[in-house]
């Protein structure tokens, strides 16, 4: 067998990241090398991946992008350092006949949906940080901003729905998927409208910077009057995930 095949028969990526001195959790979480991860966002095991920065491929591909590496000197430099045997000579060409498009298997499907709703709740839960802060009422408001209003609704609810994406058992992570996968395509679609040229280039009644939305409701009556304007305002919130 060539190095490749050689390599990629006798070591995982997992393995091929523990002997390069990244930690592993029990769960085969860890954090990523490829960009600043404070938190563990990268799944490995026979392959790698990093819900955060996208990172992806298999032991060889892995090795190639901690040290620099081209592909093939990256499988020789797992070759020698796991003391694996190979015969460097290719194995002769055969007739490859017209390839065939391959249809995605369901694993492929889920691990894909599963990304794109991380991917969403990501951009959303940087949103309610951000409106948190830059709506945060000042003491001489009457009202408070329905943009604070969702921020403090929904802070903690989206922090546990990530939470399932990444240290979810597989049951977990497709019940959350079939519970919320139509209000994640709601969300990226407005999300998408508020990132528009155009959003956000009113001001508020107070005279800060805002996203259109009129203040509603006040601190007493979050539940009341300011929900219900809210939830008018943006209908695709006023369901699917729970206040």
């Amino acid at each position: 067998m060539n190095v490749f095949e050689s390599v990629k028969q006798s070591v995982t990526t997992r393995q091929a990241a523990s002997f390069y001195g990244i930690r592993v959790g029990r769960n085969g979480m860890a954090c990523c090398p490829f960009h600043n991860d404070r938190t563990p966002s990268m799944k490995v095991d026979s392959c790698f991946y990093c819900f955060g920065c996208g990172a992806s491929g298999d032991m060889i591909d892995f090795a190639a992008s901690l040290h620099g590496l081209g592909k093939r000197e990256a499988a020789v430099r797992l070759a020698e350092d796991f003391s694996i045997p190979y015969d460097d000579k290719s194995p002769p060409r055969r007739k490859q006949n017209r390839p065939q498009p391959r249809r995605k298997s369901v694993e492929q499907r889920f691990q894909e949906t599963e990304r794109y709703c991380f991917r969403v709740l990501c951009d959303y839960l940087r949103l309610l940080e951000h409106w948190k802060t830059a709506y945060a009422p000042q003491p001489q408001d009457a009202v408070w901003h329905p943009l604070f209003v969702e921020a403090l609704q929904r802070i903690s609810y989206t922090e546990y729905l990530l939470d399932i994406l990444l240290y979810g058992e597989m049951e977990e992570k497709a019940a959350l998927i079939a519970a919320q996968g139509k209000e994640v395509m709601r969300l990226e679609q407005r999300i998408s409208e508020l990132a528009a040229p155009d959003a956000g280039s009113g001001q508020t009644d107070d005279g800060r910077a805002g996203t259109g939305a009129t203040p509603c409701g006040n601190p007493g009556d979050i539940g009341g009057d300011a929900e219900r304007r809210r939830e008018e305002q943006h209908p695709e919130l006023s369901d699917g995930v729970p206040a």
